[in-house]
């Protein structure tokens, strides 16, 4: 019984430790590669200092500029438009007479939710809080065509319903023979590749001698609306 063991080099790793004048094992020395890497990125010697400073120096004629009064009248603020009035601060303190304030009748009953009132013809409606009656009405009897719209539609005389999905199959069909006919109409068309030779836009000869009949000359015309202005 043989056994074979292959051993694979890692290609992170090299092949054989770096030579050291240190004895330890846990003391490495950089290869040359390793230093060149390690060096920093150096200014390429075509590169030019040719980037503005952030520091600009202003002009003698900018410091002494005075502003025309157009550009004195676009600094100013927005003022605020007519009629309008800033918000009312709220008070420290609340005198005697809010705290001790009583609210009238009147006030409580607005003071009340708003009811809606709601129409019905059938039934009575009675409340605690507010005792309501509703008039209530005989109903009368549907008309000749409201009953008519209501009926529903009916089923058309000629119509099929679906078919099952699953239906007996005659012994006829079963035990039928194709034709010879039907075996070559059965046949798909075999046509040859475009690296074997076949042309698709190669017209036959009967194509060419082909002459349309009247019916295919009457398909053929433009529809009358799209050709009065001619």
């Amino acid at each position: 019984m043989f056994c074979i063991i292959i051993f694979r080099h890692s290609v992170y790793w090299l092949d054989e430790l770096p030579k050291s004048k240190n004895t330890s094992t846990t003391v490495f020395e950089l290869t040359p590669r390793l230093e060149q890497l390690a060096q920093s990125k150096q200014t390429s010697r075509f590169f030019q200092e040719s980037r503005r400073t952030p520091e600009w120096t202003v002009h003698a004629a900018a410091l002494k500029a005075c502003p025309s009064q157009r550009v004195c009248s676009l600094a100013l603020p927005r003022l605020p438009a007519e009629g309008w009035e800033s918000d009312r601060p709220l008070p420290a303190t609340l005198s005697v007479a809010v705290k001790t304030a009583e609210a009238s009748p009147r006030v409580c009953q607005l003071a009340h939710p708003k009811r809606v009132k709601m129409v019905l013809s059938h039934f009575r409606v009675d409340s605690n809080a507010h005792a309501e009656t509703f008039p209530t009405t005989t109903p009368s009897a549907p008309s000749a065509r409201i009953q008519q719209l209501a009926s529903p539609k009916q089923v058309h005389p000629q119509h099929a319903l679906t078919r099952p999905v699953s239906w007996p199959v005659p012994d006829c069909v079963l035990k039928a023979v194709a034709s010879e006919r039907l075996q070559v109409l059965a046949r798909p068309k075999t046509r040859q590749a475009l690296f074997e030779g076949y042309e698709p836009y190669r017209i036959t000869p009967a194509a060419r001698a082909a002459t349309a009949s009247p019916r295919l000359l009457e398909l053929s015309l433009p529809l009358p609306r799209k050709c009065k202005g001619q």
